[in-house]
């Protein structure tokens, strides 16, 4: 699994978050939350979706805390709406790797990227920013093994 190194620009998310780990794992419920608002977001950049969260992931296990978003890209001029937040995706490099299958493979393809990818690349994950999956109409639901996402890693040289 080789993965493109992009540049990302900065981007100006809106949506919603909440504070889980992987043991209290929340991300459905603010998902449930999330995707029947999105509609009402007029000025999207794209139609797919952001999960992000931030964390370290030299010092990550399963009872770590941490925060994740149920987002989308929008137009910097867009209203913020009554119960979302916005959030400064910052600039930088990313590595981002393509994945089919599903929750339980997302678990694996992870440890691929932390365990043996990232070791043995020339780059280092940046824990300063934020890692994301991107999912649009090639997203199918987590138990489908036909899903595809985009999992978007911040690095450094």
């Amino acid at each position: 699994m080789t993965p493109r190194i992009i540049t990302l620009h900065e981007k100006k998310m809106l949506g919603m978050r909440l504070e889980m780990s992987l043991v209290d794992n929340r991300t459905g419920e603010l998902f449930q939350k999330f995707m029947p608002r999105k509609k009402e977001i007029s000025d999207t950049i794209s139609d797919g979706v952001y999960a992000l969260q931030q964390y370290d992931f030299k010092s990550f296990n399963p009872h770590t805390v941490f925060e994740k978003w149920a987002c989308v890209e929008i137009d910097p001029a867009q209203p913020i709406l009554d119960g979302m937040e916005t959030f400064q995706l910052k600039s930088g490099l990313y590595a981002v790797f393509n994945h089919k299958g599903t929750t339980k493979e997302f678990i694996k393809t992870m440890g691929f990227i932390t365990q043996i990818w990232a070791p043995k690349s020339a780059y280092q994950i940046d824990n300063s920013r934020p890692h994301f999956e991107y999912l649009d109409h090639r997203y199918l639901g987590p138990n489908n093994p036909l899903s595809e996402e985009e999992i978007w890693i911040p690095i450094k040289k």
